[in-house]
Formats: structure tokens, sequence, C-alpha cells
């Protein structure tokens, strides 16, 4: 057991901690209000009194990268949770069903793929509006076809194992051996694509954002921030850096974390 975890998988772990723990305390702590403006401190530099220094409102960075963090990662929890769930299911009934429906299921996935992710969030925004629920929308149906074929795949060779034709044999039905049987042992490549599918939220979360497709002001999030700070990035370049490197630590922690759970859980 002490090898077990390969050091992907602790560095993964280690990052992704650190970036939740940093982001949860942003719930009931924040050095500053996140937007709280002084005009008398804008640009501070970072400091005793500002740890990351002030933007071009005077609103405390290390503040407004705290409570962006919980808006970022509820986007990608919401988002990646709800691709799974649905993913999963339809991963399943297409296996399962085989046939025309397996066929139909799987050319609705590639019609989804092919949507270029900032023209679909284009369309979302054009028909419900900016902000959050659309944002989330509009990820969602970008990454449920990932979901699918990875649990489609795999109850396909499920269902062709003795497991599964035994317990075919002694009469268990189709919703038992779905879920009692051959969920389970997709559990650790679900799991893989779930750290990897957070990653690959919060950097979609980020450029929607930065786009201004996303979460709009006043309520920070990290591709907000940058957004705003673009234009002071080398007379204020720790307005950027902040949020910047939170991002990266952020989907690189998730990242090999799906990468160590990959290697090291069998299935």
């Amino acid at each position: 057991m002490k090898n077990r975890w390969g050091a992907d998988f602790r560095i993964g772990a280690a990052l992704s901690l650190l970036s939740l723990a940093l982001s949860v305390a942003g719930v009931f702590y924040t050095p500053y209000g996140s937007n709280d403006m002084d005009s008398a401190r804008r640009f501070t530099p970072p400091g005793r009194e500002h740890i990351l220094g002030t933007d071009n409102f005077g609103r405390d960075v290390l503040s407004r990268v705290m409570a962006g963090g919980r808006y970022t990662l509820l986007v990608a929890l919401l988002t990646v949770a709800g691709a799974a769930l649905a993913g999963s299911a339809l991963g399943l009934f297409s296996a399962w069903a085989g046939g025309i429906l397996d066929e139909a299921v799987m050319r609705l996935m590639d019609v989804l793929s092919s949507f270029p992710g900032i023209l679909l969030a284009l369309v979302m925004v054009a028909l419900l509006g900016t902000g959050g629920f659309t944002l989330i929308l509009a990820l969602l149906i970008l990454f449920i076809p990932s979901y699918v074929r990875i649990i489609r795949s795999g109850a396909l060779r499920c269902r062709e194992s003795d497991f599964v034709k035994a317990a075919e044999l002694w009469g268990a039905s189709a919703p038992r051996l779905l879920f009692a049987h051959i969920l389970p042992n997709l559990l650790p490549s679900l799991l893989s694509a779930l750290g990897i599918g957070l990653g690959n939220a919060i950097l979609a979360e980020a450029t929607m954002s930065y786009l201004g497709l996303g979460i709009q002001p006043p309520i920070p999030s990290w591709g907000r921030m940058l957004s705003e700070s673009q234009n002071y990035l080398f007379s204020a370049p720790w307005c950027a850096l902040a949020p910047g490197f939170m991002i990266v630590l952020t989907v690189a922690g998730f990242h090999f974390l799906g990468e160590g759970i990959r290697r090291r859980i069998p299935g």
C-alpha cells in the first residue's frame, strides 16, 4: 500500500486540496470584502496590508481570488456532476439497448461534439442571456458526450464478461445488471474522467468568463478577473498573475489527480 499511489496522484491531491481549501475559506472569511472599493488605494503593490495588492478599483486581489474561487469551482463541479450523471445514464442505455437506439444516441453525441464551445455558448447566451445558469448549461451539453463514450465502451466490455452472463442466467433484471454489476466496474474509469473533467471545466469556465459569456460582474471569478486586468498587465501585473496562477494550479491539480487515478486503480 505504501507505493500504491504515484507522484502524479500525490501532487494532484496536494494542488487540488490547496485550491479547494482557499476557495472554501473564502466562503467564511476574506481579508476584505471582495467588492469593497477604495479609490485611494488603486493599484497598490503586494505588501503587508494587501498581500496580493489591489486592482484598478482598489479592491483587494487576495479577497477576490478567494471569493472568485468558490464561483469558478461551483460552476465546474455542477457542470461535471451533471454531465457525468447524464452521460452515464445515456452510455448505459446505449450499450444495453444496442441496434438503432445505440446508433441514434452515438450520432447525437457526434453532433454535440462537433459544435465549437464558443459557438454553443453564444447560442445559449442569445436564448437565455448571460449568467451562471447559462454557462453551466452550455458547458454541461459540451461535456456530456465524453462521459457517454467512456461509460458506453466500458459497458460493452462488461456485458460480454462472465459475471454479467452468470447474473443474467440467475434472472437478474436489466436495471440490476446495469447498476449493480456493470456500473461499479466502471467507477475507476469514471473517477479518472471526473478528475480530468474538473480541470477542463475550470479552464472552460475561465475562458467563457474572460470573453464575457459567463459569470457577470460584480460577482468575481478567475476568468473575469483576468479579463478586467488585461489592460494593466504591465503597470499592475499582480492583478492578472494571481487569478492566472490559481487557474493553472487548479487545472494542473485535477489533471494530475485524474491521471493518478487512471494509472493506479485497476479497471
